[in-house]
């Protein structure tokens, strides 16, 4: 086994999950098996509890596991599915010291951070690497690790130590740091700064650990002198500086560390037996990126949420998108509302607001209305959901999107003034949302309904179902505490409001569409976790294809794109030995 640790200094958020999404990403096109851990040093036991606007948004994986959204970029970058042990927190580890302690396991010994929890660090990372996260089922030669936060944090020092103890125990061989760090360029002189990631690395040697090759982020490519500085003061040869400069598409990601030779680099220092070949993998990722900077025709979509602020919070969901956008062949634009700025109130305090919140909604192609929690904003999302229904505009709920497409369904449509959702106002005469009989409300962590659950299709008719493949079922990711109210579904159906998907049971409601609009779906499953950038989420497409006024011919030829509009069948795999014929043009 060969680990690739990826450590960060100067700055949080600077790109590491990127950075090791994309070496893994060159090491996969090279015929290797690759897997990734994530490892985050705050003191929760997942990111189950967090607000989006602390880390971004809460990845979900097949088993159940709520993580960083960091895990999201491995599972679409390398097409892997992962589990819950791939993300290490220190609440986890301190956790499983402190259980074992309370069995016995260390009777009669002081429990210390060393070496008790540096060695359950090891033991979790050695173990972890084991599992295959390939459908295959092979066992991954590649593990790569990234320690969140950055280097000299308090909290990452005992994760620090761990690593320092493992590079002997694995072997030299076996084992290499890449520490990603910032080139500052301020405006007022624009010459790019080295003191700042000479200070990172002389800290992370200080703690034990040598970076074997530093990955320098800067806004524009680095300078020979500046590679050559950095070199000199960090003790690397000048090829072990890489640059990652901001770029168009974070597909060129990969490409960029290919042409400084991070693979024959990595090939050398790691002993990995691969040969240099021409990969048929990167002949796609190279295509990808191209086409994402050569798309002219134009697809905005508004997307009506409470986390707006910042952009993380929708990570998946952009992402999903995009992977849309780019298999019709248009640039995606997305524009982000406040749902609140939507609001009657909002046009009391603020007009201004109002009024620019509703030029947006209205000057969107499609209207996408994502997950969340709580009351607020919650009436703003209805408005939106209404205006998309009477304006026959293409639209897509998820979770909270879909229970709030009932809930404005139930007040204009069957008269129910004061339908809502238990979630707001828990003494709603007409209850169309419910919390679930397994929802534990004393406890908030991993309460629940997640991780992947099947979906039955009811009706051989069904948009969605078509858009999937005209498959009988399908099996996607869940994360929610309250659910549609089954007794009520008949007095939706007579309307027109139709019931779609459900659970294996029957008695949970999954998809919802409406009769004679364009493109009006919701989903109580959260599609976006699964999406690929060669093979996009199936509801988040249909919601592009109607934007783009191309789903009718789409279903009418067979759910089939015009060579123009694509560059894949949408069955294309990332495995290693992808085959060239899944790049394949479709004819009309």
């Amino acid at each position: 086994m060969k680990y690739i640790l990826v450590t960060g200094g100067v700055i949080s958020g600077i790109g590491k999950g990127i950075i090791a999404s994309s070496v893994g990403t060159i090491l996969k096109s090279c015929g290797l098996h690759v897997t990734a851990i994530k490892i985050d040093p705050y003191i929760n036991i997942d990111a189950g509890t967090f607000s989006p606007y602390e880390h971004g948004e809460v990845f979900v994986l097949d088993d159940g596991g709520e993580v960083d959204l960091d895990l999201g970029n491995y599972e679409r970058f390398l097409d892997i599915r992962l589990i819950r042990d791939n993300n290490i927190t220190t609440g986890k580890i301190y956790q499983s010291v402190i259980n074992k302690e309370r069995k016995g396991d260390y009777l009669g010994k002081t429990v210390q951070v060393v070496p008790h929890i540096t060695d359950a660090i090891q033991e979790w990372v050695m173990k972890q690497a084991t599992i295959s996260v390939d459908e295959d089922g092979v066992e991954p030669q590649v593990c790569v690790i990234e320690l969140g936060g950055t280097v000299g944090d308090i909290e990452s020092m005992p994760f620090i130590e761990a690593f320092r103890q493992f590079q002997f125990k694995v072997k030299r061989e076996n084992f290499c740091n890449i520490h990603v760090s910032l080139i500052p360029q301020p405006n007022t002189t624009g010459e790019q700064k080295t003191k700042p990631t000479q200070n990172s690395v002389r800290e992370l040697r200080g703690l034990g650990l040598s970076a074997d090759l530093i990955v320098c982020r800067c806004t524009t490519p680095l300078e020979t002198s500046v590679k050559e500085k950095i070199s000199m003061f960090c003790h690397v040869e000048p090829t072990q500086v890489i640059c990652v400069h901001d770029v168009s598409s974070i597909y060129r990601v990969p490409l960029l560390l290919e042409d400084q030779g991070v693979v024959r680099y990595l090939c050398e220092r790691l002993n990995l037996p691969i040969e240099m070949r021409p990969r048929k993998m990167f002949t796609k990722w190279k295509e990808m990126a191209d086409r994402s900077d050569r798309l002219l025709e134009h697809v905005s979509i508004a997307l009506v949420g409470k986390y707006t602020k910042l952009a993380d919070s929708y990570t998946s969901v952009i992402k999903a998108l995009e992977h849309s956008a780019l298999a019709i062949n248009h640039k995606l634009e997305v524009k982000y509302i406040d749902s609140a700025d939507l609001e009657t109130t909002t046009l009391q305090d603020d007009p201004v607001k109002y009024h620019e919140a509703w030029q947006k909604l209205c000057s969107a192609h499609g209207v996408l209305v994502p997950g969340g929690f709580g009351a607020r904003g919650t009436e703003g999302k209805m408005e939106a959901i209404s205006w998309a229904r009477k304006q026959n505009k293409p639209f897509l709920g998820v979770c909270l999107g879909m229970q709030l497409a009932v809930c404005e369904f139930a007040r204009s449509v069957l008269g129910w003034e004061d339908a809502n959702s238990t979630e707001f106002n828990p003494e709603s005469k007409h209850p169309v949302v419910i919390d679930m009989p397994e929802h534990n409300p004393g406890q908030m962590g991993g309460t629940m309904r997640l991780g992947k659950r099947r979906t039955i299709f009811s009706s051989s008719t069904s948009v969605l179902r078509k858009l999937y493949g005209d498959v009988e079922y399908v099996d996607e990711r869940h994360r929610h505490r309250f659910e549609v109210n089954p007794e009520l579904k008949h007095h939706f159906e007579q309307k027109g409001l139709q019931f779609v998907g459900q659970d294996v049971e029957g008695e949970r409601m999954e998809v919802i569409e409406l009769e004679d609009h364009c493109y009006y779906v919701g989903v109580q499953y959260h599609p976006e976790f699964t999406s690929r950038p060669i093979k996009p989420s199936p509801p988040y497409f249909g919601l592009l294809l109607a934007s783009a006024g191309k789903l009718q011919s789409y279903l009418a030829k067979g759910c089939r794109l015009s060579p123009r509009d694509t560059y894949s069948d949408h069955s294309g795999s990332s495995s290693p030995d992808m085959d060239m014929r899944e790049l394949k043009f479709l004819s009309l």
